[in-house]
């Protein structure tokens, strides 16, 4: 049975682009898309991971690697993509992104990482966007595509919404395309397609591959739920939900330029643990006494 309860989003035989398609939240999207009877184009950077898996027991998804970084990679891959299912891309999924492993604060973060990140993460979705449109504006003949179905879903971050300590690359990159991004392209999607959309799913933490040895420790567990009202982590389930949700112009069709927050109502970082706050403000204390004694009294005034 399909996440999404067997309801009828309106996606069958919609071709959708998915990019990142071998992460987990990715996979989950592209897995949900095709339970509701799409076509796939399932873009994958390095290795297609678990699409290879995926990809051999249905018809209707087809794996394509490229460098969404690259002009030409992009071209090619809206190309190949539409060939293959002989309609050009009704659905964009731009979910892509890199992270940075190593916590660096601005004040010692390379110009070199700083690029590589906006590069990935902003200039990456503007070649895709632009490539989407180019395409919808002067489809193939035999390719066009049904208009009325025309949506664009990006993935954001709560980085974007509170900002992320050690991260000032990522969380610039994901602001801008959570914000400035969506709402400019949503004035500018209706000029060639007047019922085409542009949204974003901006997750917290997700319960991925990569995020369980991180989760495991029970302080880093208990600081990511600290903020949140619903006092648990999200699935890859609850954010591809989310994303077939407004991609659906059965259920979304006047829903647009929004950025859907996805973090169980974070409120923000918890930048002082309350017990490290109490530690810290008894280290204080005792380093200003100590220093208080210490010093030379002063002479009083005539």
């Amino acid at each position: 049975m399909s996440l999404t309860g067997g309801l009828d989003f309106g996606l069958n035989r919609v071709h959708v682009l998915v990019t990142g398609a071998a992460g987990g939240i990715g996979l989950e999207i592209v897995q949900e898309f095709l339970k509701q009877g799409a076509y796939v184009t399932a873009q994958y950077h390095t290795s297609p991971g678990s699409l290879t898996e995926l990809q051999a027991g249905v018809d209707d998804l087809e794996l394509f690697q490229a460098d969404v970084t690259d002009e030409h990679a992009v071209k090619k891959l809206f190309s190949r993509g539409g060939e293959f299912f002989e309609q050009e891309v009704q659905v964009l999924i731009v979910n892509h992104g890199i992270f940075p492993n190593e916590d660096v604060n601005l004040v010692d973060m390379d110009l070199a990482q700083w690029k590589r990140t906006l590069d990935v993460n902003l200039t990456g979705p503007f070649l895709l966007v632009r490539e989407f449109l180019r395409r919808l504006r002067k489809p193939r003949r035999k390719y066009a595509p049904d208009l009325s179905k025309v949506a664009v879903v990006v993935i954001g971050s709560t980085s974007g919404e509170f900002g992320e300590a050690g991260h000032v690359d990522y969380s610039c990159s994901k602001a801008a395309l959570q914000s400035g991004f969506i709402r400019t392209v949503k004035n500018e999607i209706v000029q060639i397609a007047p019922a085409g959309r542009i949204n974003a799913v901006s997750p917290g933490w997700v319960r991925t591959p990569m995020a369980e040895a991180t989760l495991s420790n029970p302080e880093v567990l208990e600081q990511a739920i600290a903020a949140v009202p619903l006092r648990k982590i999200a699935t890859t389930s609850d954010v591809a939900r989310q994303v077939i949700v407004l991609a659906s112009s059965t259920f979304s069709g006047h829903v647009t330029g929004q950025n859907i927050v996805v973090a169980g109502g974070m409120e923000g970082r918890l930048l002082n643990p309350p017990g490290e706050t109490t530690s810290k403000q008894e280290e204080k204390s005792n380093t200003t006494a100590s220093s208080s004694t210490r010093s030379k009294p002063r002479k009083s005034m005539p």
